[in-house]
């Protein structure tokens, strides 16, 4: 491959990676619940992404405004509970089916923020394709409504997250992400010790959990850190759309979940919305795109 091809792929290879990372560690994660539970096991994924985040960026070489403090508290607090609310998902339906019915928070976001009438099409499509997948139809295996509930009230704080993501946009995003997600882990921390107890200090967990940290979060905001500099808002958008896909592919692999065809379905119906979202959304709106988040 020619240096100029190279510098053209690599934006792309390096948000299909992020997004990769991110299913990979999530399935990892969810082979925790066994041991520690989904509580425990948010414990140990925002606790330990905290912790890297903290020894990687040091936060406290910026001020911090009373303002900004109160936003910063806000935005963590519906990042805890977004990871939290999913992984409780997680344990009664399939991987790439939570992650669609979380895209609903986004997707919501932006049609509400905007007065165009394309973004309403694309959030038709959301709700054709979460409609798909509500517990409606037992003829077909009917997802848990426990399960579904939980992914909605994901995407509520997803949607939630963005919104106060925008309020500390103006922030270094080290800084951002730094104690965002070390108020994350004050809010959820207890949930786990509450679950799962002196389990989370086995060396066993603690390592696992360091492996689960560091490829969910790490690893995925590096990339796109470099592809945010080198792609256009939509073509980032349009990536990030495949999210649902890849979740679903790798969780067939590692987690041997199978979707029916209306799964499918539902989750295609989901992706296309995203991508069309990301398309059409105006280039000055602050990029708050679903890979950003830390799940």
């Amino acid at each position: 491959m020619t240096p100029q091809r190279w510098q053209h792929a690599f934006p792309l290879l390096a948000v299909l990676g992020s997004v990769t990372a991110l299913g990979i560690g999530t399935s990892f994660a969810k082979q925790l619940f066994p041991q520690v539970g989904p509580l425990g096991t948010t414990a140990l994924r925002v606790g330990l992404s905290a912790l890297v985040m903290l020894a990687l960026w040091r936060p406290w070489r910026w001020r911090l405004s009373r303002v900004d403090a109160i936003s910063v508290c806000k935005y963590g607090v519906a990042l805890g509970f977004m990871n939290l609310l999913f992984y409780m998902s997680l344990r009664t339906i399939p991987f790439g089916v939570a992650v669609a019915i979380e895209f609903c928070g986004p997707l919501t976001v932006a049609a509400t923020s905007s007065r165009r009438r394309v973004d309403f099409v694309w959030l038709g499509l959301a709700v054709l394709g979460l409609g798909l997948l509500l517990p409606i139809d037992a003829g077909t295996a009917p997802l848990d409504p426990v399960g579904v509930v939980y992914a909605l009230s994901a995407a509520i704080c997803w949607g939630a997250y963005i919104v106060f993501g925008q309020r500390v946009g103006h922030l270094h995003s080290g800084q951002s992400v730094a104690l965002g997600l070390t108020v994350a882990a004050m809010a959820v921390v207890p949930f786990g010790v509450w679950q799962a107890g002196s389990a989370l200090l086995d060396p066993y967990i603690l390592f696992f959990g360091a492996g689960v940290a560091v490829v969910s979060s790490a690893i995925p905001i590096s990339l796109e850190m470099m592809a945010l500099k080198r792609l256009p808002r939509e073509a980032f958008g349009v990536m990030t759309s495949i999210e649902p896909a890849v979740a679903a592919l790798l969780g067939f692999l590692l987690l041997n979940e199978h979707l029916n065809g209306l799964q499918w379905t539902a989750i295609g119906s989901t992706m296309l919305a995203a991508a069309g979202s990301a398309v059409t959304a105006r280039r000055n709106l602050p990029l708050c795109e679903p890979a950003e988040v830390v799940t």
